[in-house]
C-alpha cells in the first residue's frame, strides 16, 4: 500500500469513527478551505481568468453542498431555537454563494467565508468542551473530501 492510499485510508477511518460533533467541524472546516480556495481565483483587480472560472464555481458548488449536509443534518424537533437559526444562516449563505457564483462577486464569498470560519471556530470550542468519555460512534454517510 503506498503512502497515497494509507493516508487516505488514514482519514476515511477519522471520518468515519468522528462523533456527530466532530463531523460537523470537519464539514465546517472543509466549506472554509473551499471558499478560501476560491478566493484565490480573484485578481487584483476582482477579475478571474476564463481559466479559472470552473475552478471558482466547483469551489462554491462544493460549500453549497456542504451546506445541503449542514442543513439535513439538522434536528428541528429537538434543536429548537438554535436549529431554527442556523438553519436561516446556511439558508442566507446559500443564496449569498449562489448570487457571487453568477456575478463572481468576491465580497459575499468573503463574507460567507468569514462568517463560516467564526462559526467553525465556535463549533471546535463547543465539541471539545462536551466531548464524551465514551468512544465515538461510527459513520459512514457523510464524504468530505474536496
Amino acid at each position: 500500500m503506498g503512502y497515497t492510499n494509507a493516508y487516505t485510508a488514514y482519514k476515511e477511518t477519522g471520518v468515519k469513527t468522528a462523533s456527530q460533533g466532530k463531523l460537523i467541524v470537519l464539514l465546517y472546516q472543509e466549506a472554509v478551505k473551499q471558499l478560501g480556495k476560491a478566493l484565490t481565483y480573484f485578481g487584483t483587480d476582482d477579475k478571474i481568468e476564463p481559466g479559472d472560472i470552473e475552478k471558482l464555481n466547483n469551489c462554491i458548488v462544493k460549500t453549497q453542498e456542504i451546506l445541503t449536509e449542514l442543513m439535513i443534518s439538522l434536528d428541528m424537533d429537538k434543536g429548537g431555537e438554535i436549529a431554527k437559526n442556523l438553519m436561516a444562516l446556511y439558508v442566507f449563505f446559500n443564496k449569498e454563494l449562489l448570487d457571487a457564483n453568477i456575478k463572481r462577486d468576491r465580497q459575499k464569498i468573503e463574507s460567507v467565508h468569514r462568517m463560516m470560519d467564526e462559526l467553525t471556530n465556535a463549533w471546535v470550542t463547543a465539541v471539545e468542551s462536551t466531548a464524551p468519555v465514551s468512544q465515538p460512534v461510527a459513520r459512514t454517510n457523510i464524504d468530505i473530501n474536496g
